[in-house]
């Protein structure tokens, strides 16, 4: 017997040692309770409403929505522990509905027995389609489990909005460098492996570590483990973590996005706001952070083109053909070049003069057409290519504007119920000053 417990404990360690071994740093510091937990204050914080639920065992079904490494998965695990719930966890990238009516017959017998509540975390939730997703249904609405889904994805866009109604949203926010910074401390203190080894981390490298990596702690807490793994010792025995080791850790800036989600479409919404602001600068740095990313250039000049007549139209009518340009530029030398005219064409559109006059003038036409009835062309717009055209009056009376002063005659353009409509009100903003100016002396009755 004797024997048999020694061979044991030399070849087979136990459990919890071969688990603190090999568990990564950001799992073995994952928080046990809410004092430990950092960050989404708005959620969990002293009389936040997420809390107040907890405390007082008041549970709906929820979604998490944020980007990774916010605590999405920790927080699920304080709230099934704050409650003492029967915690299950899946993934919606391997689990099947199959997984679901295991759990949702375990939460039956919970239930019928009066034991403990069942809760479900589903991790990228928005994986799951719309069959497994309405596999969930009943069992929420009728409260067998509390459903807790995690995602990083829109759910407006991701969860079916059956189960959606089902589910209260809460928004977690991404870290702050503060809340990092709390946090890789907290694991140099208070891990037992990293204690051990006698590290010293500076403010400046533990500041170069935390940009680095882009705002993500998991990032930041993987490169501080490998670091340490790989730092020897000085003289006194002590690994000093250095900027150079932190540097070829991580080797390049972690940038957070996504060509297809929210990070996509919340980047080049503030890239073309910043231009429409006439902000260069900031129009820059969001161009910066998608070419960093590698989004694609073509689909940026896209939306310089668009920007071009939306935002500056005739305020400066070399926007559109700036903006052309740099589009067939772009797919023509391609990358990395093509950043160059990327940011030529940025620089200059959010420096033009602006005007939506054009836009706004086009919805106004939009609507009319829309809303009122269509009355007939007037004759003498027509064309009139044959004979028969010309006797039921096609063309006729019309005044040809090359054969009068200036190129210009008074004529009524519009059909008769709508010939003092205006659509188009130019500003006084860079060459659309002049074309105001044109018109009110074309057409005085129409512009005073």
């Amino acid at each position: 017997m004797s024997t048999d417990q020694s061979t044991f404990e030399l070849f087979e360690p136990k459990p919890s040692t071969v688990k603190d071994q090999y568990q990564p740093l950001a799992d073995r510091i994952r928080p046990r309770n809410f004092s430990e937990f950092v960050g989404q204050e708005h959620l969990v914080g002293e009389n936040a409403v997420l809390r107040r639920a907890i405390e007082s065992d008041q549970l709906m079904s929820m979604i998490f929505w944020g980007p990774p490494a916010v605590g999405k998965t920790t927080l699920a695990r304080l709230i099934a522990s704050e409650t003492q719930s029967d915690f299950h966890s899946i993934s919606a990238v391997t689990a099947g509905v199959n997984d679901l009516r295991k759990v949702i017959e375990k939460a039956k017998m919970n239930r019928k027995l009066g034991q403990k509540r069942t809760i479900l975390f589903i991790d990228e939730i928005h994986r799951f389609n719309k069959a497994q997703q309405d596999a969930l249904l009943h069992s929420v609405e009728d409260g067998t489990l509390v459903l807790i889904g995690a995602t990083t994805e829109n759910p407006s866009f991701e969860v079916i909005s059956a189960l959606l109604s089902r589910c209260q949203v809460y928004q977690l926010q991404a870290l702050s460098v503060a809340a990092i910074k709390k946090i890789i401390q907290r694991a140099l203190e208070a891990d037992e492996i990293l204690h051990q080894q006698s590290i010293h981390l500076a403010e400046a490298e533990l500041s170069l570590l935390i940009r680095l990596a882009g705002g993500d702690v998991r990032v930041a807490l993987n490169t501080l483990e490998m670091a340490v793994n790989v730092c020897p010792r000085n003289e006194k025995g002590v690994k000093e973590i250095s900027a150079e080791l932190i540097s070829a850790t991580i080797q390049k800036t972690f940038a957070r996005y996504d060509k297809k989600g929210d990070l996509h479409y919340d980047t080049i919404s503030a890239f073309i706001k910043s231009i429409r602001g006439s902000d260069p600068d900031a129009a820059l740095h969001y161009l910066a952070r998608m070419l960093e990313a590698g989004e694609d250039p073509k689909f940026i000049a896209r939306r310089l083109i668009i920007l071009a007549s939306e935002d500056i139209g005739n305020a400066n009518p070399m926007a559109l053909v700036v903006a052309t340009a740099a589009f067939n530029a772009v797919s023509f030398i391609g990358m990395p070049e093509g950043q160059l005219v990327l940011a030529q064409a940025t620089t200059f559109l959010a420096s033009a003069e602006k005007s939506n006059a054009s836009y706004l003038a086009l919805n106004k036409a939009l609507k009319d057409v829309q809303n009122k009835p269509l009355e007939p062309i007037p004759l003498h717009l027509r064309n009139a290519p044959t004979d028969l055209m010309q006797q039921f009056g096609y063309a006729n009376g019309y005044k040809y504007p090359h054969d009068y002063p200036d190129n210009f005659v008074s004529e009524n353009y519009l059909p008769p119920k709508l010939k003092d409509a205006v659509y188009y009100q130019p500003t006084a903003n860079g060459f659309e000053s002049k074309i105001k100016e044109r018109l009110k002396k074309l057409w005085p009755q129409k512009r005073e």
